[in-house]
């Protein structure tokens, strides 16, 4: 808050340090980072089972429960398909979070992939429309695609269905599960699939507030339906995921 009188500004430090901390409650941004050892996107390697670099940053306003937000990620799978231009995934979503009453919360949103100067026939930029619900650990959520599906052809109202928990098992440590079916309209039998993961988390406030996760990825793929790497990687297959990430 700007004061135009200096008199005014010194005798309100007090008043306005409490106006800072009601806004602070009421507009709420925070960044992330994480760095991981390999970016799963519904049980599918984007990274070609490489690192991958994660910046994002989120804004809500308390009172209402609308939120906006962007994140980037480095990808390959573009190129992996056959495809050309940027190896950037850039994400822009917008919903929002209430109560619905007897414990229940929910989530309505929509999410925007963007990939700068994708050459994929058809594009490869994909927009869902989202909604959860939310009681206690457990959530469910369905995506639905207005697009076609990441470049999949006559792929439109593609459906993702994901259900999960997230578990405080004591010392800090959270157990992470997840179950999802991706159904792909259009596109032979074998290339919807079911993935799954299961992992644990923990914040360290002492290493800077890092939080350290590792997850087992798995996806039941049917044989030769798998997307793979140009030397022949199933970019589907199980694996170990370590990420570390921080927000602030």
């Amino acid at each position: 808050m700007k004061k135009t009188i200096l008199a005014a500004a010194v005798f309100a430090t007090f008043v306005t340090g409490a106006a800072k901390a009601e806004e602070t409650s009421t507009h709420d941004v925070t960044f992330n980072a994480a760095l991981t050892s390999d970016y799963r996107f519904r049980g599918v390697s984007q990274a070609r089972l490489d690192p991958a670099l994660q910046l994002g940053a989120d804004y809500v306003h308390a009172p209402t429960g609308l939120y906006v937000g962007t994140w980037l990620t480095n990808i390959k799978w573009i190129k992996d398909a056959g495809g050309k231009g940027s190896n950037l995934e850039w994400d822009l979503y917008a919903g929002k979070t209430g109560e619905i009453g007897g414990g229940f919360k929910y989530d309505v949103g929509g999410l925007y992939y963007y990939y700068p100067g994708n050459e994929v026939n058809p594009n490869a930029n994909t927009f869902e429309l989202y909604g959860q619900i939310g009681y206690g650990p457990a959530y469910f959520k369905y995506s639905h695609a207005l697009t076609n599906l990441f470049g999949a052809a006559n792929s439109k109202n593609s459906p993702y269905y994901d259900l999960g928990a997230d578990f405080d098992v004591g010392a800090g440590v959270t157990l992470t599960t997840h179950v999802g079916y991706q159904k792909v309209k259009g596109a032979p039998n074998g290339s919807s699939y079911t993935d799954w993961k299961i992992g644990v988390s923990k914040t360290f406030e002492q290493l800077a507030g890092l939080t350290f996760a590792l997850d087992y990825v798995d996806t039941d793929y049917k044989e030769g339906f798998a997307p793979r790497s140009p030397d022949g990687k199933n970019l589907a297959k199980s694996g170990i995921v370590f990420t570390v990430s921080k927000t602030f």
